[in-house]
């Protein structure tokens, strides 16, 4: 029980993805606030429904473990403040912070409206700054106070959109890459308190992504490799005392394979003859060295689509 004694917040935890780690944050000891946003209304058949987060919960609770459900808005900054203090509440402390909420509205960029890149870049990137924001405050004041080091451990979704640069998601895609950025950011900010932060690129086939994997089919027999099943045992692990040498890190994850990504590295450098450089400088070095490059290749790192288990 690697997580014993440890309290999480899982977002976006009631179906999918984030309710595979809750479950599994759960099944290596931790005991879990399970955040996903809505209300308690009514089923398929009519009846009274308790909400997926409460759902999540109690199959926790159920196992023997401990978990509640939060039905707040992550993107809103006090309904997330209100998620960290609910965490501190009622087990003492948070240990570790999960970010997963998300929407999708997917549009090539000459068709978004401003309400689907607001709506998107709200959930995901805000979404992400405001639980951080909070967790983070946390874990300093309880630094300060006792002069130590404490546990914190933040695992943020990135996506493999923003790494290959998905055409039909600029909104999702940019709300990634700044998660990333946070992530980074915010690894270097709390190192010194203990906290580690890294992020994920999930693929898994959910409620929110299945018109992208509409095309895959699952297998017949044995786990499907789009599986969330896929992904919850990373989690865990970036949340153990096991990962604290782990920090400021992007992971590829899905089908039995993980994958670390490398940082960006320069590829050319060029000086200016002069005190700096003419129009006519750039276009002399710059012309031919993109001329030998291959034709259509960006900053997008789009061969990580490929990454298939082996």
């Amino acid at each position: 029980m690697p997580l014993a004694g440890l309290a999480a917040v899982v977002t976006g935890a009631g179906r999918g993805l984030g309710r595979a780690e809750a479950l599994e944050l759960a099944r290596l000891g931790a005991a879990v606030v399970v955040n996903d946003f809505g209300q308690p209304g009514r089923d398929g058949t009519g009846e009274a429904s308790t909400g997926p987060a409460e759902e999540v919960a109690a199959e926790i609770r159920a196992t023997g473990g401990r978990a509640l459900a939060h039905t707040g808005d992550v993107a809103d900054f006090q309904q997330a403040r209100e998620l960290v203090e609910l965490a501190v509440g009622e087990f003492g402390k948070l240990d570790v912070l999960v970010n997963n909420a998300g929407i999708l509205r997917d549009r090539m960029v000459f068709s978004m409206t401003e309400g689907e890149w607001d709506s998107v870049i709200r959930v995901h990137l805000k979404g992400h700054f405001n639980t951080t924001h909070f967790a983070a405050a946390h874990w300093r004041e309880r630094s300060k106070a006792t002069g130590a080091p404490v546990y914190g451990r933040i695992v943020n979704t990135s996506s493999e959109a923003f790494l290959a640069g998905s055409a039909g998601q600029p909104n999702y895609a940019a709300a990634k890459g700044g998660i990333v950025g946070l992530t980074t950011s915010t690894a270097l900010a709390l190192a010194k308190y203990g906290v580690t932060a890294n992020a994920i690129c999930p693929r898994a086939r959910t409620r929110m992504t299945e018109d992208v994997f509409a095309g895959f089919q699952e297998p017949d027999d044995g786990i499907d490799p789009l599986s969330p099943e896929h992904v919850a045992p990373l989690v865990g692990y970036l949340a153990s005392p096991a990962a604290s040498r782990v920090n400021g890190q992007l992971l590829v994850v899905h089908g039995g394979m993980v994958a670390i990504v490398d940082r960006p590295r320069v590829r050319a450098k060029f000086d200016s003859k002069q005190d700096t450089f003419t129009y006519d400088e750039l276009d002399a070095v710059l012309t031919p060295h993109y001329a030998e490059r291959p034709e259509g290749e960006t900053f997008g790192a789009v061969e990580v689509l490929g990454l298939k288990r082996t």
